[in-house]
């Protein structure tokens, strides 16, 4: 069967791909892996290089919001797994236009096309940054969505429009909201690879606020084999939660970083906290597990070693992208402002 991934050149589509293509994923078959990417600055065909030439895989450069394109490319689809999403908060910030009209009308013209071509299964991967913040426990999926970034109330609007599709034209719709993602090929101005990235080359990070801001950090490999149990065994018309089971500040993240790059103190410089800055999130992941049988398989101390290496011997992959984005280039003694990632 054929399976679209949408925004399949970015981090967590371009292991997806990966992973699928290798035969991580058999319930999910070994028809024609179709990806469309619009190629954005966070869009990167090396990260697909691996499988570059692989005869199942068909790319695509395109727009989601294309009607004409994606309608194409959803006649004999059996599966799409839909990440393509602009996902930034510090961008959506300073401009929020590019996030409602990639979120949202992006998903609704996916959402439309999938019904008209009959597709059996839609997958939409989303964040757990539409709860909000929670100070104690965890998110049921029923949690009320109380999104406080313009990137999450879009994410937020995607999730309800893809629901409503099931429930108004029964299309097999899945949701999934994951916890902070982290691992090879991520683009670096989220928080550990600019971190990992300015430490290995000298420089300092900058640390929001009092650094108490709490996430769930998730192995892009766990989520995306929860989103592959979910694309197979998901109920229609439900919301699964995928999570990490790892709860760490960013000044906790931030020292064990500096304890794997070599580095002191020192190269921590705070800054002033972003604005609707959510204090902590943390995803209940109960129902995943009980009805598909996730777990977590990637400790986190293990697989952030295995990060920071990775962008340690994989330089010639993100070094043009930091130049390309401006993000922070600077000389040891330099302090100069860049992008502040913190989810």
């Amino acid at each position: 069967m054929r399976v679209l991934v949408t925004g399949g050149a970015g981090f967590i589509g371009s292991h997806f791909v990966r992973e699928l293509l290798a035969g991580s994923y058999p319930d999910l078959g070994e028809g024609e892996v179709v990806v469309l990417d619009a190629l954005t600055y966070a869009g990167n065909l090396a990260s697909l290089a691996p499988v570059a030439d692989h005869p199942r895989l068909r790319f695509v450069h395109g727009d989601i919001c294309d009607a004409a394109l994606v309608a194409e490319l959803m006649a004999g689809t059996a599966v799409v797994v839909h990440f393509a999403a602009e996902s930034h908060v510090d961008r959506s910030i300073a401009d929020a236009s590019e996030f409602v009209r990639t979120n949202v009308l992006g998903t609704q013209t996916l959402l439309q096309a999938a019904v008209t071509a009959g597709v059996g299964r839609f997958v939409h991967v989303s964040t757990d940054e539409v709860y909000g913040s929670i100070e104690t426990g965890s998110w049921p999926e029923e949690h009320p969505l109380a999104p406080n970034s313009p990137y999450a109330a879009s994410k937020a609007a995607s999730d309800l429009l893809a629901l409503a599709f099931h429930r108004t034209h029964g299309l097999e719709v899945c949701v999934t909201r994951c916890s902070n993602n982290y691992g090879p090929y991520q683009f670096p101005e989220k928080a550990i690879p600019l971190f990992t990235t300015n430490l290995i080359d000298g420089l300092d990070v900058p640390l929001y606020g009092d650094g108490g801001n709490s996430r769930d950090w998730l192995h892009v490999d766990d989520h995306c084999r929860g989103i592959a149990l979910v694309a197979v065994k998901g109920r229609p018309g439900e919301v699964y939660n995928i999570g990490g089971g790892t709860e760490l500040t960013n000044l906790e993240l931030t020292q064990r970083l500096l304890e794997l790059c070599g580095r002191d103190a020192g190269a921590v410089r705070r800054v002033a906290d972003r604005a609707a800055h959510d204090r902590r999130y943390s995803v209940d992941i109960t129902k995943i597990t009980a009805e598909l049988g996730y777990a977590p398989r990637v400790p986190f101390a293990g697989g952030l070693a295995g990060t920071v290496a990775w962008y340690r011997d994989n330089r010639a992959w993100w070094e043009p992208l930091k130049a390309r984005a401006a993000l922070p280039a600077a000389a040891p003694g330099e302090r100069r402002a860049g992008s502040h990632a913190h989810r």
